[in-house]
């Protein structure tokens, strides 16, 4: 297996963070602050950080402003989002459910759904990528 960290970028320009290993470490509450404190956050109603990322899984720390809108759109894998801070609304064409702090939804792959924040809110997106 090869290990892999992210490349720098202007956000994040030390490029350092190590997202797949054998074993890889997530310490949620400091990814959140990261985002918090990144210039992004305050420009925008939006931010995210790529946690780990493999050619069958990923994790994405999302950080949404309260109001702020992911448009419908479709995965070509399951997923899983759970809310780790704050209150969102999660849709699809035929459901909508609120998600409080500890609740998480699943979803199979290429159901157009979309997301909204009521308050400020931190989710965690899990992405199986399908088998090529």
């Amino acid at each position: 297996m090869r290990i892999k960290a992210n490349e720098a970028t202007h956000q994040r320009p030390e490029g350092d963070r190590l997202i797949d290993a054998p074993l890889v470490e997530l310490n949620l509450p400091a990814s959140i602050l990261q985002i918090k404190n990144e210039s992004t956050w305050h420009q925008s109603d939006r931010n995210s950080i790529t946690l780990f990322k493999s050619s069958s899984m990923r994790i994405v720390l999302i950080g949404l402003r309260a109001q702020a809108e992911m448009k419908p759109h479709k995965a070509n894998g399951q997923l899983s989002v759970q809310v780790i801070e704050g209150e969102i609304i999660f849709a699809t064409d035929t459901q909508q459910v609120n998600l409080k702090v500890g609740q998480m939804i699943s979803l199979h792959e290429n159901i157009a759904h979309s997301v909204e924040a009521v308050e400020d809110s931190f989710i965690l997106l899990t992405l199986a990528m399908p088998n090529h």
